[in-house]
Parts: structure tokens; C-alpha cells; sequence
């Protein structure tokens, strides 16, 4: 069972994003970020919860929230990812699952009677003092990206 990190320090990590950026758990220091872990690249799910939170971004940034995505894949394929859909936030590349394994989100998955380990698709909102507010896990992407909207916005009220 992934521990619960509601109430707690942000995890610390590193790690190379898209637009030839380092990111770390104090790049944001002055802001709030919402950190998305999603499992593939240009898959029908992660594209589509990548394109909600691109088309709420300007909402997010109006509430000083900046957006990261996360997921194993290189920074190229992150890149052509990016680009291809507009994101307006930066991806960042854990092919080593550092960041995965600090937020808890590799668990054991199964398809076609094959079990691997595979990214739970999770999402969790850091607060400006760096601590984790919010955590969603096993998100179903219809509506996920409003409910964070709405609950940054109580953050900020």
C-alpha cells in the first residue's frame, strides 16, 4: 500500500526536464506546483490528462501554481511529447525512477496476465512552505484535473 504523504515535507529530488531544464523540489520555491505522475508518453490517458491540465494552465498560474509531469521516459521522447500536444509546463525524465520511487507511485500492474512495475498514475500539490497538501492516486482522468484546480484554489483563499 503507497504511504500517505498529505501533511507532510515534500519529498527531495532532481531531475532533467524538458527545455533543457534541471528541476528539484526547491525550484519553486515562492510558488505552489502541482506534480503529475502519469505512465507513458502520447498514450490515449496521459495525453489527455496532460492536454486538461495544459488548457487550465493559465487558471493554475493565476493561483501561482506551477504544473510538472513526471514519467520514465527519455527527454527526447518527453520533448517530441511537449511539443506535439503544447504543453505549456515542463516534463520532467525519471528513467531511473528516483522521483517515482520519493512519491511512492511504482506499484505492481498487470496486463494480459503479465505483472509488471508501472507508475500509478498519481497527483499531488505542494504548497509554497513545501508541504504536500493534496494527494490523489489510482487517478481516473475524467474530471481530475478541475478537482485539483478546485483544491489549489481553496489553498490560496
Amino acid at each position: 500500500m503507497a504511504k500517505n504523504l498529505e501533511g507532510k515535507k515534500c519529498p527531495k529530488f532532481v531531475a532533467d526536464a524538458t527545455s533543457d531544464k534541471t528541476i528539484s523540489n526547491n525550484t519553486f520555491n515562492d510558488q505552489n506546483f502541482v506534480i503529475y505522475f502519469y505512465p507513458k508518453d502520447s498514450t490515449p490517458g496521459c495525453t489527455t490528462e496532460g492536454q486538461e491540465f495544459r488548457d487550465s494552465y493559465e487558471k493554475f498560474k493565476k493561483l501561482n501554481t506551477e504544473i510538472l509531469g513526471v514519467s520514465r521516459e527519455s527527454i527526447k521522447s518527453h520533448e517530441n511529447f511537449k511539443s506535439k500536444q503544447n504543453f505549456p509546463f515542463e516534463l520532467l525524465s525519471d528513467p531511473d525512477e528516483k522521483v517515482c520511487k520519493a512519491f511512492d507511485v511504482m506499484k505492481l500492474k498487470s496486463m494480459y496476465g503479465r505483472e509488471y512495475m508501472g507508475v500509478d498514475r498519481s497527483t499531488f500539490i505542494v504548497d509554497t512552505k513545501g508541504k504536500i497538501i493534496k494527494e490523489w492516486r489510482g487517478v481516473k482522468v475524467k474530471g481530475h484535473v478541475a478537482e485539483v484546480l478546485d483544491a489549489v484554489k481553496e489553498l490560496t483563499k
